[in-house]
């Protein structure tokens, strides 16, 4: 029959002869609250390296500047000394402008 007392360890007992809402110690909360754990883990690491990412740029960003002009100013005499060395300027002219990049 139905009332078999065999101290609560059936269908939905915790084997201590009564049900509880938090499980065996187990399962319950423990078991909804990992995703969330997880979850925050997830973004606390994401947060780190973001904010890892952003100090290099900031870091190469100033270095980088200077380095960038220089290679512009590099650029522009390289393209005035070919400019120059296909006679498309004369020696004036290229003078003068050398002297403007410098």
């Amino acid at each position: 029959m139905m009332g078999n007392d065999d101290g609560g360890t059936g269908m939905m007992g915790n084997g201590h002869g009564g049900m509880s809402m938090m499980g065996d110690g187990y399962g319950g909360m423990m078991a909804s609250m990992w995703p969330w754990m997880l979850i925050l883990a997830a973004l606390a690491i994401a947060g780190l390296i973001a904010l890892i990412l952003v100090i290099i740029k900031l870091a190469r960003g100033n270095s980088g500047h200077t380095t960038g002009s220089r290679n512009e100013s590099d650029s522009a005499r390289r393209i005035l000394d070919e400019r120059y060395a296909h006679g498309e300027i004369d020696h004036d002219e290229y003078r003068k402008r050398r002297e403007t990049l410098q």
